[in-house]
């Protein structure tokens, strides 16, 4: 018998490229690998589906049919808080397929089965960032396919990566998980995102555009921590144009309060909203990461929420994967 354990960082959603029906290619996902906080399963060979997690084992039947195998048995050892920006559906997901995959003797590979997870539909970000880490931008999916209706679970490929970068070690992500209302998910994200493609602008993603060509992809390349931060922050503010409406404003409540006192702190840049929040993210660099953390722990006070603060350094590899026989 085989023990196999997967763990993996979390995500932050920077946000899309495009979501006009206007335009040829529709979503392109930007967003960071994290190296914390983390999601980690082991998992065994079984002859049915064995775990103390609802969710786990719903994963876990999707992996077991997927791979054709009889069973699996999964222990989730650590877990992202779900449904607050930091993809930890995607992570998990990708986490028990590998897991079961490698337990069993094979190979999960994580693209190709992704959509049968239910996973890589929109963006590509949470599954690229699994394979390989990195800052990470997508090419999104041809406007063509987009259906007033959504597609049958599975019915798509994950969008191919079509920028990667390793971020600098000494960089620190500060990532603000407030107390707050999850975000949106299931059909109810479905039904959000719809609602906002169908009406998006499309000169705000020609606007994107200019920002990720002439900004955002110089600064990863070059490594210029501050340019890299005005660029994301610049194209998480254009995204929240296009969700105003179904998310109240262009960060939603309580991140929206978050990010305008974070902006205010002289150590921090690309200060936004991840998803569809209530995470809050800034980018700064190891000198400077106690000053930052300080100014969340505030930020959180001064608006009379609880909340974790996590300093983060950007994820320079995928998920790690090993086996009770040595095997990674």
């Amino acid at each position: 018998m085989t023990t196999a354990t997967v763990s993996v960082g979390a995500r932050l959603h920077v946000g899309f490229q495009n979501l006009s029906l206007a335009r040829e290619r529709l979503y392109g996902g930007i967003g960071v690998g994290l190296d914390e906080p983390r999601v980690t399963v082991t998992a065994e060979p079984a002859t049915d589906i064995r775990t103390d997690d609802t969710l786990v084992g719903r994963y876990a039947r999707r992996a077991v049919d997927v791979l054709s195998v009889p069973g699996v048995a999964v222990t989730l050892e650590e877990s992202l808080p779900r449904h607050v920006g930091l993809g930890s559906g995607t992570q998990l997901a990708l986490a028990v397929l590998t897991a079961t995959a490698r337990a069993h003797g094979l190979e999960a590979r994580v693209r190709e089965h992704a959509p049968a997870m239910g996973r890589g539909g929109r963006s590509g970000v949470g599954v690229a960032t699994f394979e390989e880490g990195g800052f990470v931008v997508d090419a999104g999916h041809p406007t063509n396919r987009f259906t007033t209706e959504p597609p049958a679970e599975g019915d798509w490929t994950v969008p191919p990566v079509v920028a990667r970068h390793d971020l600098p070690k000494e960089w620190r992500f500060l990532v603000v998980v407030p107390d707050a209302d999850p975000g949106r998910s299931g059909d109810d994200e479905d039904a959000s995102m719809r609602a906002v493609v169908e009406r998006a602008d499309p000169a705000v993603a020609d606007e994107i555009a200019c920002v990720v060509i002439r900004k955002l992809l110089p600064a990863a390349a070059a490594v210029r921590l501050e340019a890299f931060g005005e660029a994301i922050a610049e194209i998480g503010r254009k995204n929240g144009v296009w969700y105003a409406d179904a998310q109240g404003g262009v960060f939603r409540p309580p991140a929206g309060a978050l990010v305008e006192s974070l902006e205010s702190c002289p150590v921090l840049s690309g200060v936004g909203q991840s998803s569809w929040g209530p995470v809050v993210y800034g980018v700064t660099d190891v000198d400077h990461a106690g000053e930052a953390e300080a100014a969340a722990r505030d930020a959180l006070v001064d608006h009379g929420l609880e909340g974790r603060v996590i300093l983060a350094e950007p994820a320079r590899h995928g998920a790690r994967v090993r086996t009770d026989d040595g095997r990674t």
